[in-house]
């Protein structure tokens, strides 16, 4: 068993050596690529168009600060608001961890009496302004603050927060005037009967609403969202999975020549003949994988590009590059095993990997699409992998972290290897 292993790696080690361009592809495409579209996307990156942001909220002041900042941010083209989670309704807790979990960029919560405090606050005011014995003004209640506490996902834009913040101070100022202006009145209407006297204008330059952003991961301040942090594992994930061409390939290639069916004839399962295949192109893989952190490491800086930071966890980025290693063989051999010619293989693995990487985030990060494809995009195995480098690399995560969206590209793979197996059985009985 060893030495039939043993001899169908080194049959597959020494077809791929002498292939010098198709090897050298492998390895420079995805060097090139991402360079190319790190620089591109740099600027664009940061003007990426703000609309549809998930938000959740979590509105304990039930009063008028709270409703209005509620409907505000409804109407507001740039948000995508929800004020429930899993069909619960959000609280503080649930709310940072699905931030955290990364199922809302941001999350706000207004705390409890938060009106009140700005009334309270408004008769302080009113007490500096109209100066009156009749008036009683508990001196400490005029100092009252309002704490708006932001949990922010480290994959959001600094541009969205400023967004957000800037929409938050709007409707709240909007409040707040109201409020003032409806006390001011009622205060003056029963102590200065003559409306003539009008009160100074010393409110506006009150500031009783302060903002706590809580980043959701630990390590924010080191590691910030910028094109090199998205392009260098979104990439290298699509040249990882863009392997399906010469994998593809070799097995039409091995059709075509009749070894196949020489193959057919080893007394061995056709799982035990393609294990050879899939250690040499998932060591390719883990190759690519090295090379393109290499880049982000080393090459983009000299460009003038910030220097890609790796987080807290290399044994996470292994266990997440190892599964995206062996996802993306599996999916080759399967294309390979169903299609019916070289030319036929070629064409499907290229269109799905392009069609899969642009659903899964590679090309746009899936924060910024619609609803709808940010569902559908859960579906790809290229934004699984995605999703395990942001945890890694914005969130703090470690091995531990990424086991699910591991998991899943395991599972990926054992599903393309055991299709693969039946398509195959099926042909040779045809």
């Amino acid at each position: 068993m060893k030495h039939k292993l043993w001899a169908t790696i080194k049959k597959e080690t020494l077809i791929l050596i002498r292939d010098k361009v198709g090897l050298s592809i492998l390895f420079i495409m995805p060097m090139v690529l991402i360079l190319v579209m790190t620089l591109i996307q740099d600027s664009a990156f940061r003007t990426l168009n703000e609309k549809g942001v998930p938000i959740v909220l979590v509105d304990n002041d039930k009063d008028t600060l709270g409703i209005s900042i509620l409907d505000g941010l409804k109407k507001a083209a740039m948000c995508d608001l929800r004020d429930s989670i899993d069909g619960k309704p959000a609280t503080t807790e649930s709310a940072k961890k699905a931030v955290a979990e990364g199922k809302f960029l941001i999350g706000i919560i207004i705390p409890e009496g938060a009106t009140k405090a700005i009334r309270k606050n408004v008769s302080g005011l009113i007490s500096e302004t109209l100066p009156i014995d009749s008036l009683v003004i508990n001196p400490a209640t005029a100092n009252d603050s309002i704490n708006i506490t932001l949990f922010i996902d480290p994959v959001t834009k600094k541009s969205f927060i400023t967004t957000v913040t800037s929409n938050l101070h709007e409707f709240i100022s909007t409040v707040k005037t109201k409020i003032m202006f409806q006390t001011f009145s009622e205060q003056i209407a029963q102590i200065i009967p003559d409306t003539s006297s009008a009160p100074k204008n010393t409110y506006a330059k009150s500031q009783i609403i302060n903002y706590k952003e809580v980043y959701s991961s630990d390590i924010v301040g080191e590691i910030m969202p910028n094109a090199v942090q998205h392009n260098v594992p979104a990439w290298t994930i699509f040249a990882m999975f863009f392997i399906v061409i010469p994998l593809t390939g070799s097995v039409m290639k091995e059709k075509k020549e009749g070894s196949v069916f020489r193959l057919h004839t080893m007394p061995t399962s056709y799982l035990m003949l393609i294990n050879g295949k899939v250690i040499v192109y998932v060591i390719v893989c883990i190759l690519q994988f090295i090379l393109m952190l290499s880049v982000g490491l080393f090459i983009l800086p000299l460009f003038g590009l910030p220097m890609l930071q790796l987080g807290n966890s290399i044994l996470g980025i292994f266990i997440v590059g190892l599964a995206t290693s062996l996802a993306a063989t599996g999916y080759g051999v399967m294309v390979g095993t169903i299609a019916a010619s070289e030319q036929q293989g070629a064409i499907l693995g290229s269109l799905s990997i392009l069609l899969l990487s642009a659903l899964g985030g590679i090309w746009v990060p899936t924060y910024i699409m619609p609803e709808i494809m940010r569902n559908i995009s859960t579906l790809s195995p290229l934004n699984w992998a995605l999703e395990g480098f942001y945890k890694l690399f914005f969130r703090g995560s470690d091995a531990i972290g990424v086991l699910i969206d591991s998991s899943k590209l395991f599972l990926f793979f054992i599903g393309t290897m055991a299709i693969a197996s039946i398509i195959n059985r099926v042909k040779r009985k045809v």
